[in-house]
């Protein structure tokens, strides 16, 4: 269906900020700006063909730019934590920007969701797509290597919206890019997301402490609140006095994926049983953080819509946090002239 294009803003430099607008024959739409790779809108119909918005954003890039708040953004070098905001490498301790307590978190003070990235529309396998390119200089937040990252959008007339993630560096460096989209299935403005329901394809999960950092445990699921291999509502593990949800103040977690890697496989769905919109993620990546919004700050979004704790959840494919510390978890090291490669997949639906 193409791709429209139309100025969002500018940033103090002058440096002039992109809106691109994606859509398909079902009247689906996904926009997206050059600035931070930032996804501000998902339109879906529900059951009765209404369409909403069902993605946490701002009408403009001054709130971006002040507010923030990771959403909808690409997350990079590293998203999710690093403890102690350091990692050693070939013999050098690299020590990051502290900027979630004692800990490294989304790449630090000015991550991929703070950049501009260059945006050009393309044609992927029939399908117009955006694809975004960001060269990452070396010593860029502390990280090594000059980091060639490319990140693909693509709107399938199936009602998916596929990202293609593709980096490259020229020293060893941490690469564990992701998006961080917050949905809410009944529309972006419409409460909390206590009454969804979700299914997450993982037997397992990371252990966290009380500054959220997995501890190196792996968690058989069964018996908590982690066990959400049926749907369940997510108000049904917050409510529990488990310790785990304690630490994270809501589900603020990693599950190890039931997938091989090799292709992108089923992770999660959500359902929303109001609109009967449903929402599977299929990704290649080990791991997904499990957010459910707990940290929301009362904020105003799109068309005045206030956004609170809890009125969002995201669903964040990864390489497990904190994996530059723990040796058996996924290494989120990238040999220079390696290819990391890796794409996640939300698909839409009603039921």
């Amino acid at each position: 269906m193409g791709i429209e294009k139309s100025l969002f803003g500018k940033m103090q430099d002058g440096t002039e900020i992109y809106l691109y607008k994606l859509s398909n024959k079902n009247k689906m739409s996904v926009g997206i700006i050059n600035y931070g790779g930032i996804i501000v809108s998902i339109e879906v119909p529900d059951r009765d063909g209404n369409i909403d918005d069902v993605n946490l954003g701002y009408d403009n890039l001054e709130q971006y730019l002040e507010i923030g708040q990771y959403f909808g953004a690409i997350i990079g070098r590293h998203g999710n934590r690093i403890e102690n905001a350091e990692f050693d490498l070939n013999g050098i301790t690299y020590r990051l920007a502290k900027n979630d307590g004692n800990n490294h978190l989304h790449g630090g003070k000015r991550g991929f969701d703070k950049v501009v990235w260059q945006a050009e529309p393309i044609e992927k396998d029939g399908v117009q797509a955006l694809q975004l390119s960001y060269l990452s200089p070396d010593g860029e937040e502390n990280y090594p290597g000059n980091l060639d990252v490319k990140v693909t959008y693509t709107l399938t007339d199936d009602n998916s919206l596929r990202i293609d993630y593709f980096a490259v560096s020229d020293k060893d460096t941490v690469v564990n890019l992701t998006n961080h989209a917050y949905f809410n299935l009944s529309g972006h403005g419409s409460g909390d997301i206590l009454d969804h329901q979700i299914m997450i394809n993982a037997d397992r999960f990371t252990v966290i402490n009380n500054e959220c950092i997995p501890t190196g445990e792996i968690r058989d699921v069964s018996n908590t609140p982690m066990d959400l291999r049926t749907l369940k509502k997510v108000r049904e593990g917050i409510e529990s006095k488990d310790d785990q949800i304690a630490c994270g103040n809501g589900y603020d977690h990693n599950w190890v994926l039931n997938v091989s890697g090799d292709k992108p496989e089923k992770a999660a769905e959500v359902f929303e049983p109001v609109s009967g919109r449903l929402m599977e993620v299929f990704t290649t990546k080990p791991g997904m953080q499990f957010y459910s919004g707990n940290a929301i700050t009362r904020v105003t979004g799109k068309g005045g819509a206030v956004y609170d704790k809890r009125g969002a959840l995201c669903l964040e494919t990864q390489y497990y946090p904190n994996g530059t510390r723990h040796k058996h978890f996924p290494s989120p090291f990238l040999k220079a002239g390696e290819e990391y490669r890796h794409t996640t997949i939300y698909k839409f639906s009603v039921k």
